[in-house]
């Protein structure tokens, strides 16, 4: 298990300090944004009037200028208030991942493991996406990483085109503890069923033509959630053994039953997890700071221990 930092030790030390420093610049950000929507209010109000009782009949280009003002002066007093909590984030999760001896960075480009979490699909395919919250450095003795995933997918056409959610959340890879000669996925139940859901899952499934079988495992709660695809059948049940059956269902039940898809490729566990939007430690509000160094503390260590969870003690001579 992640020993999590002491909120108490971080608020007294530089992080307290530059966080009553960060005050005052919220104070101001806050100023400016009222500054920015009255003047917003006071040259679109008159403009905005003018036009309704000039072209009365024209509804709906009214009602869209109008709607389209709001949300332009909104977003033009909205941006020193971003830009002042997205530094309090910053700095208040760098400190965090200090604590943690790890790194923290906000923006990330995803790499190998977000493409196997493609290849393999532990996440949808999508059309927008935004990555950020990257986390990295040693577990438990273990290389560790972690990204926040938003992907959208876009459904619709011309006029009701709109992007809808198909998977917000983490994706993490941690070094196992021994290398695999092929590669294991776990997956949701339902994910792999035959065409329209008759018959139950699938006997194979093919990611870019790499033939994953089914393996069974002999337990009724565990298929219930998860189904088990390989390609080296005898490693898949020495990974996905009765111990580790058991520890995949109570992670299950303590993530309230969230999608979690697991990969064991290479050296590497790569898992995905739908989650809230974490890790949003930063507020306009000093008063909240410390809450949300709470949060997000116990937002960090609930994953870390989710990895190290889904890993494996050293098997003595059998760990290769």
């Amino acid at each position: 298990m992640i020993a999590k930092p002491d909120v108490n030790t971080l608020i007294a030390g530089p992080l307290g300090q530059w966080l009553d420093e960060q005050a005052l610049v919220r104070e101001k950000a806050q100023e400016l944004a009222r500054s920015r929507w009255w003047k917003a209010a006071i040259i679109a109000g008159p403009l905005l009037a003018f036009l309704w009782i000039l072209v009365p009949g024209w509804f709906q280009f009214n009602l869209f200028a109008t709607i389209g003002a709001a949300a332009l002066g909104y977003g033009w007093g909205q941006l020193p208030r971003s830009k002042a909590i997205k530094a309090v984030k910053v700095g208040i999760n760098e400190a965090i991942a200090k604590a943690l001896e790890l790194q923290y960075q906000l923006n990330v480009v995803p790499g190998t493991s977000f493409e196997l979490c493609q290849r393999y699909e532990l996440v949808p395919s999508y059309d927008r996406s935004r990555f950020e919250d990257h986390w990295h450095g040693d577990v438990s003795g273990r290389s560790f990483a972690l990204h926040e995933a938003h992907l959208k997918e876009r459904r619709g056409s011309s006029k009701n085109q709109r992007y809808v959610t198909v998977f917000r959340g983490a994706v993490m890879t941690i070094d196992f503890s021994r290398r695999f000669h092929g590669t294991t996925l776990v997956e949701r139940a339902d994910q792999h069923r035959k065409l329209l859901g008759l018959g139950g899952r699938k006997d194979s499934v093919k990611f870019d033509g790499h033939q994953l079988d089914y393996v069974d495992v002999v337990h009724p709660d565990f298929e219930d959630e998860f189904c088990v695809f390989s390609d080296d059948q005898v490693e898949a049940r020495y990974i996905v053994h009765p111990q580790y059956v058991e520890r995949m269902i109570e992670v299950q039940k303590a993530f309230a039953g969230k999608g979690i898809r697991a990969l064991f490729c290479g050296g590497e566990l790569v898992i995905a997890i739908e989650t809230e939007n974490m890790f949003e430690s930063g507020s306009i509000d000093a008063a909240d700071d410390r809450s949300r160094i709470v949060r997000t503390v116990e937002q960090f260590a609930s994953l870390a221990n989710l990895a190290h969870a889904l890993n494996e003690p050293e098997r003595g001579s059998q760990s290769a």
